[in-house]
């Protein structure tokens, strides 16, 4: 029996190379019986047009300030940002005596930024599983004009717009994300994604840039250059892929559908696509959202982030840097059994049911052009 469909019965262990951790894997565990809680899956009903949403065109939001009748993606300030551009400076206080531990194990430090708000499309009810290719493309674009527009500006892709008011300081990375769903969090339908700035590179993207420049530098080549090119090689992990990028359920994956959409040519950033790259993009994306509602027929609900090089960083680094979007989505058997990350999980390590081959195999056989509510 190939190596690999020994694994699809047996439980073992998978190495994550992009954050240096284990994963645990129970194939078997899918049998159980499940009297657990249940979520109430997404139904939709939403209009074309919500008087009382606070991200229609047109309407006052939470704040007071009125949105434009803007008629593809509309960007502004987060009334409720998570970090502020105005804020006192923190210092650490120093120890009081020799025996003082506080500096080391009481330790904080301010962190500055600015989050932004980006709706999807006008439209209330259009997810990006309902867009086609060509109206993900205004998004991509967005997405760029926002990341280069917070370049330090001797950076050669460094592009101010008028959009986009300069930030009051030099922030250091910029994360691109969107929860879907009432599952993931999400406090209104509207479609529509998040762009925090901030001072400092966070946790998880800086766990990856550390093994991927780490990788680089012993091997001369790409972590998820090498990565991609293998999984496209091999082909069992693959849900969708055109010239540019590959969907892909990573080997590592710890979300039951998650899926990695990965830039086939290694570039740092957003900012290095071509025209043609961007509509790649596109496209991929839309299939990867497409294919996640008709597998429980429902609006699927995922956490989706773009990991890409930092706003400010070294030569190495920006080098070994590889553009790439994680779909975290909770699902697991239905439209209302979702994944918990418990327990074991939360004390020990990550464990998921079903391998990624399965639910590859699963989103590949699904249809990516149309979404099922189409046809209802």
């Amino acid at each position: 029996m190939p190596e690999d469909k020994i694994l699809n019965d047996i439980s073992h262990r998978r190495f994550n190379p992009l954050r240096g951790s284990w994963i645990l894997v129970s194939p078997h565990r899918t049998k159980r019986p499940w009297q657990g809680q249940q979520e109430s899956p997404s139904k939709v009903t939403l209009p074309d047009y919500d008087p009382e949403c606070y991200l229609c065109p047109g309407n006052k939001r939470a704040a007071g300030d009125v949105n434009p009748d803007y008629k593809e993606t509309f960007v502004f300030v987060n009334d409720y940002s998570a970090v502020k551009e105005d804020q006192p400076d923190y210092i650490e206080p120093l120890a009081e005596s020799a025996d003082d531990k506080s500096p080391l194990l009481l330790r904080a430090t301010a962190t500055k930024g600015k989050c932004y708000v980006i709706t999807f499309n006008p439209t209330h009810n259009l997810t990006l599983a309902d867009l086609p290719p060509a109206d993900i493309v205004p998004i991509i674009n967005t997405w760029t004009s926002i990341y280069t527009a917070h370049l330090p500006p001797p950076h050669p892709h460094y592009a101010p717009t008028p959009a986009i008011t300069p930030p009051r300081e030099q922030y250091t990375y910029l994360q691109i994300f969107e929860n879907k769903g009432a599952a993931m969090g999400c406090s209104n339908p509207h479609p529509h994604g998040q762009v925090w700035s901030t001072i400092g590179v966070p946790e998880e993207p800086a766990l990856e840039l550390q093994h991927m420049a780490a990788y680089q530098a012993a091997h001369g080549t790409g972590l998820l250059a090498d990565y991609v090119a293998l999984e496209l090689r091999k082909k069992e992990r693959v849900v969708f892929a055109n010239a540019h990028f590959a969907a892909l359920c990573p080997w590592w994956a710890v979300w039951p559908f998650e899926t990695m959409v990965v830039a086939v040519r290694q570039v740092a950033s957003l900012a290095e696509l071509t025209d043609e790259e961007r509509v790649g993009l596109a496209e991929v994306v839309a299939q990867v959202t497409k294919r996640y509602d008709n597998l429980f027929e429902t609006s699927f609900p995922y956490s989706m982030g773009v990991h890409q090089a930092p706003l400010v960083c070294s030569e190495e680094e920006r080098a070994a840097s590889h553009l790439h979007l994680h779909f975290y989505p909770p699902l697991l058997r239905s439209a209302s059994v979702r994944k918990f990350l418990v327990g074991y999980e939360m004390m020990a390590e990550p464990q998921r049911d079903i391998t990624p081959e399965q639910a590859a195999e699963r989103l590949r056989n699904l249809k990516g052009d149309e979404v099922y509510r189409k046809y209802l």
